[in-house]
Parts: structure tokens; sequence; C-alpha cells
């Protein structure tokens, strides 16, 4: 269970103990806001025990807003409902033995047998349990030197595992994936971390009960955001691959359309280019163009290997990945411009826009994509996508093609939905960026980047072009 609380620094079973019996007695008391309020309690001793945040690592922020540990007590109690199995749990009329489980299965373990002895081995400085849990925040925290020395102690915990539902070993943590969520980091030495564990004995194609089994280091690494935005990716993968991980290991599943469905561009490409398997949503996905049309009889029908959810579903990726020759080859085998995509009801220029491909957003727009559809999750048009895209990236180099986007879509009738950014903070951000940014606001007038404002030419008006020369009107 990723999204596990963590324990406080030095955790006591007999505090667990009187925590139990507190929440047994708010699922009897009939009041939820007592039972919001023991929630946001814990929460709060959490985050001032630990100093980080318990459940978006990436940023580890060190302070809350009030919404934030509002929304985290309120998930708290939403997840004593599932474990209770009951939509009120201030009415559960829960026993101890329940309780007890509930507080397991909050910090990612299958039973409160299996918590107590996580605990007690914690209290024990030489036990597995404290050997493996502080090996693992030396690979979380790059820690190199002291992980080299604990296994040169310890040969045994290359192959060690969690004692957590999931049962990683250490290697699994390498991808920041599938583990607890407060334990998804990449640090920048990420690599020879892994290239440790490995020399050292680790199985690279161990499995782990993350996402209900059969998940490997190469699988979750290559759908892992943390490795992408620290920049370590694809050099991972190949030094995983390259000690032997099978690259269509995960369960019998499509390695490259995993990547695709989580955003994993590149990492797909590369699965792509060592020779894993692809279905015509993944072709299509990667920009393979001569593998998409391997799916295509002559008269443009699909073979019988491949379907029409494919094909929209690989449309989606081309979109979303800027495969631009696929998104062309497939408009002209039936698929519309204007179909709805799985996940958000969106259409492909959503996807486009988003994400900033110039010339993908410019050929749809060319074949009638409309631009002002809204997407059934969002209710965002594309420009409202490609703003929050822009907005919201933490990377700020290399954006500046989405002011060509922007100035595409209003230049083709796109308008701002100004209400659209009011109650969302990441939205907000994105508004009040947009709007301290003279190049986004020209964009927003229609103005392509590098063309000069329109002015008046001694023998009437003139317009410039694209790379700034001026046309007279003639």
């Amino acid at each position: 269970m990723s999204d596990a609380l963590p324990l406080p620094p030095r955790p006591n079973l007999e505090q667990y103990k009187k925590r139990a019996k507190d929440l047994a007695k708010l699922c009897k008391s009939g009041d939820p806001a007592k039972l919001k309020a023991w929630a946001k309690d814990w929460i709060e001793n959490l985050i001032k025990l630990y100093g980080l945040d318990v459940e978006l690592p990436l940023e580890e922020r060190r302070e809350y807003t009030p919404a934030q540990i509002d929304y985290l007590a309120e998930r708290s109690v939403r997840r004593i409902a599932k474990f209770l199995r009951t939509p009120d749990p201030s009415r559960a009329n829960c026993t101890l033995a329940q309780a007890q489980f509930v507080l397991a299965r909050q910090h990612g373990f299958a039973s409160w047998p299996k918590f107590a002895r996580h605990l007690e081995g914690l209290s024990q400085p030489r036990s597995p349990v404290s050997e493996f849990e502080s090996a693992v925040d030396a690979i979380v925290n790059g820690d190199l030197s002291t992980l080299k020395k604990m296994l040169a102690k310890n040969p045994k915990l290359a192959s060690a595992r969690s004692t957590r539902e999931h049962g990683s070993t250490l290697l699994h943590y390498v991808s920041a994936n599938g583990v607890e969520d407060f334990r998804q980091k990449t640090p920048k030495n990420i690599v020879e971390i892994t290239r440790l564990l490995l020399d050292a004995g680790a199985d690279v194609n161990a499995e782990s009960g993350a996402y209900r089994g059969g998940s490997t280091v190469l699988g979750l690494t290559a759908t892992s955001c943390h490795p992408e935005e620290a920049g370590v990716q694809l050099p991972l993968m190949e030094l995983l691959m390259k000690y032997g991980a099978d690259i269509d290991g995960d369960g019998g599943g499509n390695a490259v359309n995993d990547c695709l469905h989580n955003g994993r561009g590149d990492a797909a490409e590369l699965y792509a280019s060592r020779g894993a398997k692809l279905d015509l949503e993944g072709a299509a996905g990667v920009g393979r163009l001569d593998v998409v049309k391997s799916f295509f009889e002559e008269d443009g029908s699909l073979k019988p290997s491949a379907t029409r959810a494919q094909m929209i579903d690989g449309f989606a990726w081309a979109c979303e990945f800027g495969k631009t020759n696929v998104i062309d080859f497939l408009l002209n085998r039936g698929v519309s411009v204007d179909t709805r995509l799985k996940h958000d009801g969106q259409i492909g220029l959503h996807w486009a826009a988003y994400n900033g491909h110039v010339d993908s957003v410019r050929l749809l727009l060319e074949r009638g994509s409309p631009v002002d559809f809204k997407d059934e999750n969002y209710n965002g048009t594309p420009l409202g996508w490609a703003l929050y895209g822009w907005g919201n990236a933490v990377e700020r180099r290399g954006l500046g093609r989405y002011y060509k986007v922007v100035a595409l879509l209003v230049r083709a009738g796109a308008k701002v939905d100004e209400s659209w950014f009011v109650d969302d903070e990441d939205r907000q951000r994105a508004s009040r960026r947009a709007k301290s940014d003279k190049k986004m606001m020209a964009a927003l007038a229609g103005e392509l980047p590098g063309r000069r404002k329109r002015k008046q030419g001694r023998n009437g008006d003139a317009e410039t072009g694209e790379r700034g020369e001026t046309r007279q009107k003639g």
C-alpha cells in the first residue's frame, strides 16, 4: 500500500495500543467531527515529528496550510471507512481488534500482529527489521557510503524484503514507485546505488507485491515520475537491462503501454528500441509509423491482430507525445478529430496542447479540431490545458513552444475561460504566471512568436510574417 503513513521516529507499540482504544471509542460515538479531529491530530503529530510531507515527498513541504491538513485528515477518515467497510466510521461500533487492524493498514501492514512485530523489531537496533529500514533510508537519501558499509557487514540485506504488505526488496526502492509514498524519492546518485545493490547480489527480476503483485524494479522504474524528474530514469533503466532485467517481465503486461498510460514517453521509446513487444497502441505512442502501418490492410481496414480500441488509444498517446506523422496517418484511417479519449473524456487537441506540441496542434487544427471542446472531468478547453501545463511546469526552461501553441489556438478562435482558473490552486498559479508574462499575454492576443506587431506603412496597412519580414497588402 503505497499511500501508507510514515511511522514516527521512535514508534512505540504501547502508544499504538492506546491509539487503537481511542479509535474504537470514536467509532461508537456517532460524531464524525470527533473522528476527523482525531485523524487531524494524528496527521499533525506525524508532520511535526517527521518534518516532511507525509503524502507528497517530491516537494518535501515543511509547512502545511490548514486546507492541506484538513484534506489529509479527511483522506484518513475515508481510509478508515474503507478498512471498516462502512460509509460512516463514526457509527461503525468497531471492536478493539478492528481498530488495531485499521491502524496497521494505515501504515501499510496486512494485519495488527505483523504491524506489532515490525514495531518490536524497530525497538532492537540490530534486528533484521531495523537493518532493512535503515538500508531503505540510506537508499532514498542517497547515502551510498552507509549502504555500502551495511551490505559489507550483512550481505543478506541484498535479498531481504520489507515486512510491509508489498514485501519489496531494497532494489525495488530505487524505482521510487509502489513503495511507501513518503519514501518515493530519487537521489541524484541512484544509478550508483542501484549498481551497488546489483553487485551485492540483488535479484534484478525479483517481484514485489505492489500494484496487485508481479511488479519488477524495471517495470516500476519505467512508470515512475520521480526518476524521470530527477533526470536519471533512462540511465537507471539501461543499467537494470544490462544486469538482465526482463523487458516484458511485469506480470505478462505490456511494458510499452504501461509507460504510455503513466505519461512516461521516453521510457516507452527506450523499451521499444530494446525490442519490447508493440501492439498498435504502443507503436502509435512511440511514433513507430512503420509498425503502425503493419496493422492495417491495403484498403485501410484493421487487420485481425489489432482493434479499434488500440487505434483510439494509440491516437491519444500520439497526441500526448507529439507523434504528428502517426496522428495524420490515423486521422486518415478513420479516427475522428473530436473523438473523446479515455480517462478524462478529452480530445487529441487537449493532449497536444497540454504538452506544447506545436506541429501536432497545428495539424489537428488544420483537420478541424474544435478549439473550445471541454473535457468531461475538469471541464477545461485545450487552451486551458495548455496554460495549465505551461503554468505548472516545475522546470521553466524549454517551455517557449507553448507561446506558439497558445497563439495558434487563439488564432483558431479559442478564448480563455477565466472562471475555470478560479477554484483550483494550480490553475490560479497558471493564471498568475500568464498575466505576469509578456510573451504569454502576446500569445493570448494571437501574436505568434517572432512576428512583429502590425504597423502602418507609408502606402497603407502592412502585416508581418512569422520571421518578422514585412509583406505589403496589395
